[in-house]
């Protein structure tokens, strides 16, 4: 029997196979090989107890992709959600987000929360500083209820992690996408003892037949990325236009001279925010690379 793999803690992973939820144990030759099932693995099982639903998982299928931060599996794209308001966003933990999944190839919608309570200057600021990092960036009320269709169109026909920090109204907003789900979120909170409205760990919620979201806990912080400093920049897709009028083919673009991506900072062609970051994040890596 094959299912997918919605949810895994404590040595048990709870796999919907289409019509049921199985609680299973991973085959020791997962541990013995180095093998973690994830959230999102398509897997192949066999039935203990039919009546139980319970199961053991004995092959994990080939993945398309694989993140750690969260830990999850075959997923096409992420959407990072932040507040705009009440917490304010902290915009290096977001580059450095979008850094992230840059590096898995993966695409990235960021989502802002809260819409209503802020300020059309303060919108379209974020909204012109992150349209040029290449993500779509869309502004939502999960309270109100707008921009809710917008996002659905968005998810549609992808398995898409969704993550972002405490506090954002991420919970607030998944409760919403999940009117009319095809999975039965009662079927898997009974099943799996737990409520609907705290996230502890990464779980995968189907809001449609071919439609699924992987709610992740939230997350304060994300560690800079194996990289050396000179590559930083080539994740910047923003400064790609004004390279060819840096004087240095190797410029890094912090303190050369006749520094094209400098000259269009200052012009208010490149974000001030994104540029900011990108010399923090530049310093973080330096400081690193000491140790």
């Amino acid at each position: 029997m094959q299912g997918k793999i919605i949810r895994g803690i404590g040595g048990f992973y709870y796999v919907h196979n289409g019509s049921h939820i199985y609680e299973c144990k991973a085959k020791g030759i997962f541990r013995k090989d180095g093998i973690k099932p994830l959230v999102g693995d398509d897997v192949e099982l066999e039935v203990i107890d039919e009546e139980k639903l319970i199961g053991n998982i004995v092959r994990i299928l080939p993945r398309k992709s694989e993140i750690i931060r969260p830990a999850v599996a075959n997923v096409d794209q992420a959407m990072i959600i932040f507040a705009i308001q009440k917490p304010d966003p902290n915009f290096n933990l977001l580059d450095r987000f979008l850094i992230y999944m840059q590096q898995k190839g993966l695409p990235c919608i960021i989502c802002f929360n809260k819409q209503d309570i802020a300020s059309e200057d303060e919108k379209k600021k974020i909204a012109e500083s992150y349209e040029q990092s290449g993500c779509r960036v869309v502004f939502i009320s999960a309270i109100e209820g707008d921009g809710l269709e917008t996002v659905k169109e968005l998810l549609a026909h992808k398995t898409t992690t969704v993550a972002g920090p405490s506090g954002v109204g991420k919970s607030s907003l998944i409760n919403k996408l999940q009117d009319g789900t095809q999975m039965e979120t009662g079927a898997i909170s009974e099943k799996i003892d737990r409520g609907k409205h705290t996230t502890r760990h990464s779980e995968m919620i189907a809001i449609d037949d071919d439609t699924y979201i992987l709610d992740t806990p939230g997350f304060s912080s994300l560690s800079l990325f194996d990289m050396e400093k000179s590559e930083l920049k080539d994740y910047y897709s923003e400064f790609y236009e004004y390279e060819c009028n840096c004087k240095f083919l190797n410029c890094i673009h912090q303190n050369e001279p006749s520094c094209g991506v400098k000259e269009a900072v200052e012009k208010g062609l490149i974000s001030r925010l994104r540029y900011d970051n990108y010399l923090l994040l530049l310093e973080e890596l330096a400081a690193k690379r000491k140790y």
